[in-house]
């Protein structure tokens, strides 16, 4: 169990401790079971949506406020990553320049549109299956969004030049992890959808997006860091929620 609580205390803040090292074999792990922490943040934003409906709030404000439920409770790191890695990718600059710029703490013109662009369709998109009654849905895309993350952690993927976390994680995921991970959302999809084509149509959509923005990062920036997952996740969940908010 020491991979679910490393995997836990990572990706929320919430109060479960890890073990006292970590070394590439526990981050590893950790990383392998990021789609339950996932399951769970999707559950408690569910139940936060559902009871601001019941509190006689708009679908869209309860979807507002849980994207900003989300963030807080990951310490708003991905939304930072997504940021950092659109200001690294709209520099002109060499890769080192590149990872200057995402380290520098601030957030550019690139960042803060893609910002406002996450945060909107993700709110919009998870108003509109609270609206509909696809809770199901909602847990689907905010745990899509942790099997990017393993994704993009598959062997062959080297770290960026003085990368932290990076380095802890790049490389240590079997391809089977990802695709089995990917291939339990794609059949979660189908039942919240009520069709066998549009969910897994979602995910994998998502998952494919965040896949190509991995590969291209790796390259811009001469490897993964902590800022590529964060915006591999952020896409995968914004992509997903979208497409499954237009099921009928």
């Amino acid at each position: 169990m020491n991979g679910v609580r490393l995997a836990v205390s990572w990706l929320t803040v919430l109060p479960m401790r890890g073990p006292d090292e970590v070394d590439r074999g526990a981050a590893g792990r950790a990383i392998a079971w990021a789609p339950v922490v996932g399951v769970v943040l999707g559950a408690g934003l569910t139940g936060l949506m559902w009871g601001l409906g019941q509190l006689g709030a708009s679908w869209l404000l309860a979807g507002f406020v849980g994207v900003a439920g989300l963030a807080l409770i990951t310490r708003g790191m991905h939304i930072d990553g997504l940021a950092d890695t659109m200001d690294g990718l709209g520099s002109y600059g060499s890769p080192e320049r590149a990872r200057e710029i995402m380290k520098s703490g601030g957030a550019g013109p690139f960042g803060v549109a893609a910002l406002v662009f996450a945060i909107g369709v993700q709110a919009v998109s998870f108003a509109a299956l609270a609206g509909a009654g696809r809770w199901v849905a909602v847990v689907v895309a905010v745990a899509v969004g942790r099997v990017a993350v393993v994704l993009a952690c598959r062997r062959g993927i080297e770290a960026a030049p003085g990368a932290g976390f990076g380095a802890l994680v790049a490389g240590t995921q079997r391809p089977v992890v990802g695709l089995t991970w990917g291939g339990f959302a794609c059949v979660a999809a189908v039942f919240a959808t009520g069709n066998y084509w549009q969910g897994p149509i979602a995910v994998l959509l998502g998952l494919a997006a965040s896949v190509l923005l991995v590969r291209h990062c790796v390259r811009r920036f001469g490897g993964l860091n902590g800022d590529v997952l964060g915006a591999a996740l952020e896409l995968s969940v914004t992509l997903t929620a979208a497409v499954l908010s237009l099921a009928r």
